[in-house]
């Protein structure tokens, strides 16, 4: 009887599970990363024309903060049911949602065509791309670390950490490409939407590997020995509410670090600074591979020092350099802006490579779904909303971007405190 959960760890298995887990997160990542760029060059025109730039922009990123609101609901939702039925089956659902909602972002008619109506269509399918999101992480996280062996839990658990990494340079380079190979009019009418439109065929691949995969041996045991929760998100809050808070708490650098990075920065650097917007699309695409160079040397470390000690040591650095990029960015130079980003995407990538591992070990089995995936997205909340907002607000406000660097800085103090907070996690067993 309990042969079944050792069958699904042999060695081509594992294989399977770190390309599902990457494939996975990959994919959805892409989705939500193309919404993050359109709405930093063109989603203000297209959908807010009547509006003047500031406020229009302030309209796009407000639709881009309508999903961190939603992402929380989709961890909840989909937490509870991947602690009741499994964890497999609602990463297939979570990616059908993401993928059909961007595909539907990218055939929705512009303000031009149907009026108010188009924002309010796309507030609707941005909330649903949330939703979708809030149940991919959590799952591909359990996928990895309720298969690896003691020990390499920070190593399988950087695969799925890899996806948005993945995800952004591939949203990015499309961007690039059409950037590149249209002009602004045709890229500003139509070319803006064939990201979203190209998600089709990805989901179509992330839902084939993910059909193949087992459920994980953790999540069996449980289901054999009957210690399912009946209501997994009550007994979270029962239980362990404060580590969710905390877990929410040390995710916001991450958040902040990337969003400054990926979203306002490009917004700034393209409509501020006058930078071209194909050198700031390639600039953020070569700070996200110093972004994954950090994800699997913090994962790696892990390992040996712990999930906790490495986060706290990632945090330190991200605290100063809050007070740092800014002063980068607005030299104007490509080179220190390009120092800026790569900076910025660096330090976010060792505040998040552990944390694949570490939020999955803080929760308990029976409610380890919802845990992971609500402290997540709450951390989203603060870390991925807000910065975009808040950045804009303070250089519309006339206080400039120091006043949005001590802002970083302040987040990357919050995510510290949080982590003293909480236990070391990477010697227990799930």
């Amino acid at each position: 009887m309990k042969t079944a959960p050792r069958e699904v760890v042999t060695a081509p298995s594992r294989s399977r599970i770190a390309v599902a887990a990457l494939a996975g997160t990959a994919i959805e990542f892409y989705d939500f990363y193309i919404y993050g760029t359109a709405a930093a060059l063109v989603l203000n025109t297209v959908f807010f024309p009547e509006m003047d730039q500031v406020a229009g922009t302030l309209a796009s990123f407000s639709t881009f903060a309508v999903a961190f609101v939603s992402r929380p609901l989709g961890s909840a939702l989909f937490g509870h049911w991947g602690d009741r039925v499994g964890r497999t089956s609602m990463l297939v659902v979570s990616l059908l949602v993401m993928g059909l909602a961007t595909v539907l972002i990218g055939l929705l008619p512009g303000y031009a065509a149907i009026g108010v109506a188009a924002p309010a269509l796309l507030v609707l399918l941005r909330f649903a791309q949330g939703v979708g999101l809030g149940g991919e992480w959590g799952g591909a996280a359990l996928l990895a670390t309720e298969h690896a062996p003691p020990g390499r839990r920070g190593w399988y658990a950087m695969f799925p950490q890899l996806g948005p990494a993945a995800g952004f340079v591939a949203a990015n380079g499309l961007f690039l490409v059409l950037g590149e190979a249209l002009s602004e009019e045709q890229f500003g009418e139509w070319g803006w939407r064939l990201p979203f439109v190209a998600s089709l065929p990805l989901v179509a691949v992330g839902l084939w590997v993910r059909l193949r995969i087992a459920e994980t041996p953790v999540f069996r045991a449980a289901m054999d020995e009957r210690r399912l929760a009946r209501v997994p998100f009550a007994g979270l809050v029962r239980h362990q509410w404060r580590r969710v808070l905390l877990g929410a708490g040390a995710m916001t650098v991450a958040y902040t670090l990337f969003y400054t990075a990926t979203t306002y920065c490009l917004s700034y650097g393209t409509g501020t600074l006058g930078i071209p917007r194909t050198t700031m699309l390639g600039l953020t695409m070569a700070g996200v591979l110093f972004m994954a160079a950090g994800t699997i040397a913090s994962s790696l470390v892990s390992d040996r020092l712990g999930r906790r000690r490495t986060l706290i040591i990632g945090c330190g650095p991200a605290i100063v350099w809050g007070l740092v990029m800014f002063p980068l960015m607005e030299t104007r130079s490509v080179a220190l802006v390009g120092v800026a980003l790569a900076g910025t995407l660096g330090l976010m990538g060792l505040v998040f490579g552990p944390m694949g591992g570490y939020l999955p070990e803080l929760f308990r089995t029976e409610h380890r779904y919802s845990g992971a995936s609500v402290a997540y997205s709450l951390g989203g909340v603060l870390g991925g909303a807000v910065p975009p907002l808040v950045a804009t607000g303070l250089q519309a406000g006339g206080l400039g971007t120091a006043a949005a660097g001590a802002y970083v800085s302040a987040t990357a103090l919050l995510s510290l405190l949080c982590l003293l907070a909480l236990p070391e996690t990477g010697d227990r067993t799930l």
